[in-house]
């Protein structure tokens, strides 16, 4: 199994990442692969290449994906998707400034804990707001040898 949330969107050469989480993985495994949602609706990507834009991002470049894209690079990479879906369903902003107070400012934590709350609420009881996450969260299987077998159309 691999597990890669929040980090292949790093890479200059993504495309050779997953490639190469292809040619790690046994026949059967599984990768559990996050990347920035591009359709973020509360505009993540933007927000993030204006940060970047200025110098404020210290984590490098970051690429955002549509949920098409990301399941188009995994099947190349000869992955079978066999769930999609999208997590941390708030704004980006929100987001940052709740880890930030969590790491550098503990009682602002409480604040920003408030202000999280309703969107909390709202993806564990309106199911549909999930597949709007800012972060695309999928999972693959690397076929078998008889899935690729049975793929071909050999026996």
């Amino acid at each position: 199994m691999i597990y890669s949330m929040g980090t292949i969107e790093h890479f200059d050469e993504t495309e050779q990442a997953v490639s190469e989480f292809a040619r790690m993985l046994k026949p059967g495994g599984r990768v559990i692969i996050g990347v920035p949602n591009r359709h973020d609706p509360f505009l993540r990507p933007l927000l993030v290449a204006v940060l970047q834009a200025i110098g404020f991002c210290a984590y490098g470049d970051e690429k955002s994906y549509s949920r098409r894209a990301l399941r188009d690079m995994l099947e190349q990479a000869g992955f079978r998707v066999v769930a999609e879906t999208s997590i941390l369903f708030m704004p980006g902003w929100l987001r940052m400034l709740d880890l930030a107070c969590h790491s550098w400012c503990r009682p602002l934590s409480t604040l920003t804990a408030a202000l999280v709350w309703p969107f909390i609420f709202i993806d564990r009881h309106v199911p549909a707001v999930r597949r709007h996450g800012y972060l695309l969260a999928t999972v693959v299987t690397k076929p078998g040898r008889g899935d690729v077998a049975c793929a071909t159309g050999r026996v």
